[in-house]
């Protein structure tokens, strides 16, 4: 199984009067290189959701964006001091003694005495906003993993049709070789025979004349590497996993030997196929960069 480096995954966690939203997309990219876009008070967790994207993912642009809201937020807690109003009261009641004075204290007068009635914001529970967080990041993950998966598998079917079309180039290549040593051995015999009339062909002189050409056109070599680079990359299709950066590579080495068979050619036919060939395997690269 391979997998694309485009993807998209979303995920909404609600529980009690907090949710939180998490949408992750990702474009190609050499590396690993994740932006995370949060609110402040979540910034302590970036490090571990950052740890915990790197179970899902080896290589991509990834953007992460998220959301919290809590519908309790900004509720504060009203705290009663009993034992401070208690004081309070109790020294109302001396000064009245003392000063034999009326004593009026009603509970509106105490309330408003100080630190008697407080309020205090509600504390986010850390551990709790993690959980829930964690939730929501294993969700996207999990939706945005399943996109490169599918994605990956039509990268494997394009892929692996592009290889059968360098396949036939090969073939093609390999069997027309014989074929242009035989034909340059005969315009040779001709060209010879016109100039020569009825004087005998030196046959060993016609020998070597062909066998140097042929060592001069001869892509065997080249034909060969492209033909295991082939199958290279379809054995690694195949078995799957981070192989964008190999497959990079063998793309590198397969368009080198198509450039040493063009340069070898002077056959029209086999310069057609190798600008063909050559086209196929940029196709091929471009693809490749799609993969993890």
């Amino acid at each position: 199984m391979i997998k694309s480096m485009t993807g998209f995954g979303r995920c909404e966690v609600t529980e009690g009067t907090k949710k939180i939203t998490l949408e992750m997309k990702a474009v190609n990219h050499r590396y690993l290189d994740v932006s995370v876009k949060m609110p402040k008070k979540l910034n302590l967790f970036e490090a571990a959701i950052r740890n915990e994207l790197k179970n899902h993912m080896q290589r991509g642009k990834v953007d992460l964006f998220i959301t919290y809201e809590d519908a309790a937020e900004g509720k504060a807690v009203i705290k009663y001091n009993k034992e401070l109003a208690a004081e309070y009261l109790h020294y109302f009641e001396q000064m009245a003694a003392d000063f034999s004075l009326d004593n009026d204290i009603r509970v509106s007068t105490l309330a408003r005495c100080p630190e008697v009635l407080t309020t205090d914001e509600q504390g986010e529970d850390e551990e709790e906003i993690w959980k829930l967080l964690h939730r929501a990041l294993e969700g996207a993950a999990q939706n945005f993993v399943e996109t490169r998966i599918r994605e990956g598998e039509n990268l494997r079917k394009d892929l692996l049709a592009k290889l059968d079309e360098m396949q036939k180039c090969v073939d093609f290549i390999e069997e027309r070789s014989p074929q242009i040593i035989a034909e340059y051995r005969q315009r040779l015999e001709d060209k010879v025979r016109e100039l020569l009339g009825e004087r005998t062909l030196d046959e060993g002189r016609i020998v070597t004349e062909v066998t140097i050409y042929a060592d001069k056109i001869c892509v065997d070599e080249e034909l060969v590497r492209l033909r295991s680079h082939i199958e290279s990359v379809k054995k690694a299709l195949q078995d799957g996993g981070s192989i964008g950066r190999k497959l990079d590579f063998v793309a590198q080495e397969m368009n080198r030997e198509a450039n040493t068979i063009l340069s070898k050619s002077n056959d029209l036919s086999v310069s057609n196929c190798g600008i063909e060939l050559k086209t196929t395997i940029e196709k091929v690269r471009e693809q490749i960069q799609n993969i993890e």
